[in-house]
């Protein structure tokens, strides 16, 4: 017999702890955004717990850190699953990172719940996509930014593979529906010098700046595009990797005006929403925010407890079949996993950033967006169930 004390009286656990993963970068450049969504997976478990716990059982996670190092985090995957032999690990946020644990969890047959938006043209029934799929953020961004007659795009991200294939995408639409390239630039992650960025940007004279920046290079580029003159109502940028907390480290004066698209904002009126923010500012602090990938690694906790309420144990098999179709009335709307491609439904929205750091909802979809990882503009793949692509 287990006992844990919450500080609100004594709970009972009746057999051995469920173990589970907690896989993000807690130090290096992606630590700026991984760390709030580490602490909302967290938050997460500790209310399950409250309740009860899990089939009788209470939960403990066991937290590694990915350090902003791909093979760390491949690592700490093959160390979580055969050495402490966890039953599911939440975790990741860079598409890199994904890709280097992805064998591992193929692999050893496990289960990754990934929470963050991501450039699709993949769907493994390993891992359980709660971000978005490109039809779920980065196409609708850039038809409204079309409809808006935004239609000379200068492309802006790191040297890595969410931004190339997102931009890959995004130039397919722009020959579909009536835009133009004038500019694509790379950097390096965790690169912070762009001055010379900023001139080409500026002889391009493009209508927006697409930015698929990651970590800390954003901080660098809003506070330098800033310092050149440069302000949403010159050249507005829109961002898929900038969120509340991530405005909290660049300042939201270097971003008043400018745009990001998202599932959720943490300025939703749900009373589901409200309950969130409410309990994370209760445990980590008034100044804290929450926000789309925070909100995705909350939640997701939730449909794979869900599952294993469904399933009736924490076995990984059964556990990964039981999660098809599952839903959870989450922050951000009700959310449902795919039974075709394990990645989840979900609303689409756009915001424009206001002073105070938060952002004022400037379109929505209006309803959940099914996930297609596989655009037809750049793939003739397709999911027929999770794991099975074939070509059409």
């Amino acid at each position: 017999m287990f006992v844990l004390s919450l500080g609100m009286g004594n709970i009972a656990f009746s057999a051995e702890p469920i173990k589970v993963g907690v896989l993000h970068s807690l130090s290096g450049t992606m630590s700026i955004s991984e760390v709030a969504v580490k602490d909302a997976t967290l938050m997460a478990i500790e209310e399950i717990n409250a309740e009860g716990g899990l089939l009788g059982r209470r939960i403990v996670p066991i937290i590694e850190d990915g350090a902003s190092d791909w093979p760390t985090f491949a690592e700490k995957a093959k160390k979580l699953i055969w050495k402490d032999k966890v039953d599911v690990v939440f975790g990741c946020w860079t598409s890199a990172s994904r890709k280097a644990v992805l064998p591992v969890f193929e692999k050893a047959d496990h289960l990754l719940f990934y929470p963050v938006q991501y450039e699709g043209l993949e769907a493994s029934k390993n891992i359980v996509y709660t971000g978005a799929a490109p039809n779920q953020q980065i196409m609708p961004a850039v038809t409204w930014l079309l409809k808006q007659n935004k239609k000379k795009m200068f492309l802006l991200g790191s040297d890595y593979v969410f931004p190339r294939t997102a931009n890959l995408i995004i130039k397919a639409q722009l020959k579909a529906e009536g835009g133009t390239l004038v500019g694509e630039e790379y950097t390096p992650l965790g690169h912070t010098e762009y001055s010379t960025v900023i001139n080409k940007i500026k002889a391009a004279k493009p209508d927006v700046v697409f930015n698929t920046l990651n970590g800390d290079s954003n901080v660098a580029f809003f506070k330098q595009l800033r310092a050149a003159g440069i302000s949403a109502e010159d050249i507005p940028t829109m961002s898929v990797s900038i969120a509340e907390d991530e405005i909290r480290a660049i300042g939201a004066d270097n971003l008043v005006g400018h745009y990001a698209a998202w599932n959720y904002f943490m300025s939703m009126k749900t009373p589901e929403n409200e309950t969130f923010v409410k309990n994370y500012k209760a445990r980590y602090g008034a100044n804290r925010v929450t926000d789309d990938p925070i909100e995705a690694g909350y939640f997701g906790v939730y449909l794979w407890a869900e599952a294993v309420k469904k399933a009736g144990t924490t076995d990984v098999a059964k556990v990964r079949e039981a999660v098809k179709g599952i839903s959870y009335k989450a922050p951000e709307g009700l959310v449902t996993v795919s039974k075709i491609n394990n990645h989840t439904s979900k609303l689409v929205q756009i915001g424009k950033v206001r002073s105070d750091g938060q952002f004022d909802i400037v379109w929505t979809s209006g309803k959940v967006v099914e996930p297609d990882p596989f655009p037809a503009l750049v793939s003739k793949k397709k999911v027929l169930a999770p794991g099975k692509i074939v070509d059409e």
